[in-house]
């Protein structure tokens, strides 16, 4: 089966024409621009047509002439645009043309056919299976809709080659009608419309809902780690280009081009080849549902937490470690404790972490406890190395201090080495403002560095968070010794930090 991506926007495309916002200009700057979504499945089938449909295909160099199905989403105008019927009239086709899509959608095709057009309309409800020449098609219903536009569907063809794709656009997080009648696809072209706006609706998804309805996805079998998973109809709510691959790419999500042909093949037998045109995006994280450390470090109030929280939040089941505890009688610390709980899933497991190394809440001793499938989320070690550092009481005391951390990055470093799992840790970087006064804060700010250089060492990526931006850090150019043995670090002349 080849699928080609004629367009990848919204309704407005992305730039948008009139707009002068961040996302836009980046966008325009580097001469992308993504018309309104839909796709080209084998010259045969055309999955919605938008305005911008007909001059996508002329830009993708391919022709209409073929398409015997017009499979309409819904009756929004960027994916019902009937005036392409006439076009097509006037280029004298004599083929047969069959509209299929829900009610509000066929009725607005009917005042642009002449009697003598080769062309039949078909009113199709959710829940419908139908053939069309070769193709299984199903209609399942979407998140989406009013009753102006009427009811809204998505699209799950199944080719001749056995290839399985489902076209889910536009649609909120999926119903439990729509997820009862999923089966496992080679690719799915999910919507992802409002990015970072997050509260605009529940009839699109943003960069909360979409990971959360992958998880949905994978739990129910429909997306398998063969499964490609492109996101679709994205507008300027989302960050550039650029950025937006590396937020999804945690999810096993990826962001293509208008115009980008993908050739399937069923699961059955084996992975997609690359196609002539397609442009994959490469990685370092692990496939979604697979391993991998991270490490996310920044300065307070960066959006560490936040982003550290993003890249497990297409994982239905993740233990969150909690390391900084309850703290009685202050009302402030109570309502940030809060705040992040209610930020987490409901399947997520929260574990308080310990006060000391191999107590049931260790960071350590959650990584151990992980299955390869698991993921573990450590926020964060600054307040794990402050708990220790309060128990040992190693606060004005150099050599001790340096002793306790020493055992625990060791320990920790041991577990991230040996687990399969996914695991996310966060830590604070507090070495770059002025020297501390007090004795207490230097032993601080230098014993966090030295952990958080142990933690990264043992990680296959480094995330620094700066004002909400996240940036991969470089691996280092020069050889640093073994990070867990940190005693080391401070004897050998030859160690360095990465540049």
């Amino acid at each position: 089966m080849d699928v080609v991506l004629l367009g990848t926007g919204s309704a407005d495309g992305w730039p948008n024409a009139f707009c002068r916002c961040a996302s836009c200009a980046a966008e325009r700057s580097a001469g992308r621009v993504r018309l309104q979504t839909c796709a080209l499945v084998d010259g045969v089938l055309l999955l919605d047509c938008g305005p911008t449909a007909p001059f996508a295909a002329g830009r993708a160099g391919r022709s209409l002439a073929g398409v015997r199905h017009l499979l309409l989403t819904h009756a929004h105008v960027d994916h019902t645009a009937p005036a392409a019927l006439l076009w097509r009239a006037w280029a004298e086709r004599a083929e047969p043309l069959t509209v299929h899509g829900p009610a509000a959608a066929v009725e607005a095709c009917r005042p642009w056919l002449g009697p003598r057009d080769p062309v039949t309309l078909h009113e199709v409800r959710a829940g419908e299976v139908f053939e069309c020449d070769g193709y299984r098609v199903a209609a399942l219903p979407a998140t989406h809709g009013d009753e102006v536009t009427g009811e809204c569907v998505l699209w799950d063809v199944t080719g001749p080659d056995a290839a399985r794709l489902l076209y889910a656009t536009d649609t909120g997080p999926l119903s439990e009608g729509a997820l009862a009648s999923l089966g496992t696809y080679d690719l799915l072209l999910l919507e992802e419309t409002f990015g970072d706006a997050v509260g605009l609706g529940g009839d699109h998804h943003d960069l909360r809902s979409f990971p959360a309805t992958l998880a949905e996805l994978r739990r129910r079998g429909a997306v398998t780690p063969a499964t490609r998973v492109v996101a679709i109809h994205l507008s300027h709510h989302n960050p550039p280009t650029s950025q937006l691959r590396r937020r999804l790419a945690p999810w096993g999500a990826e962001v293509l081009d208008d115009a980008t042909l993908l050739q399937l093949c069923s699961n059955e037998r084996g992975i997609p080849p690359i196609g002539p045109t397609e442009r994959r995006v490469h990685s370092k994280q692990a496939p979604a549902g697979g391993g991998g450390r991270t490490f996310v470090v920044g300065g307070a109030r960066s959006g560490k937490s936040g982003y550290a929280e993003a890249l497990l939040a297409d994982r239905a089941a993740v233990t969150y470690v909690a390391t900084g505890g309850e703290r009685p009688g202050d009302e402030e610390w109570s309502a940030r404790v809060a705040a992040h709980r209610r930020r987490r899933p409901p399947s997520w497991r929260t574990v308080e972490a310990g006060d000391s190394p191999g107590t049931a809440g260790d960071p350590a001793a959650a990584v151990r406890a992980a299955a390869p499938s698991d993921a573990v989320l450590i926020d964060c070690l600054t307040l794990w190395l402050t708990r220790l550092l309060d128990v040992s009481g190693a606060w004005e005391d150099p050599d001790r201090a340096a002793a306790v951390t020493d055992a625990a990055a060791a320990d920790l470093v041991a577990a991230l080495r040996a687990t399969p799992a996914r695991v996310v840790v966060v830590s604070n970087e507090v070495g770059q403002g002025i020297v501390p006064a007090t004795r207490s804060g230097r032993v601080f700010r230098d014993e966090l560095g030295r952990l958080n250089a142990a933690v990264a060492a043992a990680c296959e990526e480094v995330v620094w968070l700066v004002a909400g931006r996240a940036l991969a850090l470089a691996e280092p150019s020069g050889t640093i010794v073994d990070a867990s043995t940190p005693d080391a670090q401070r004897s050998d002349p030859t160690w360095r930090q990465a540049p």
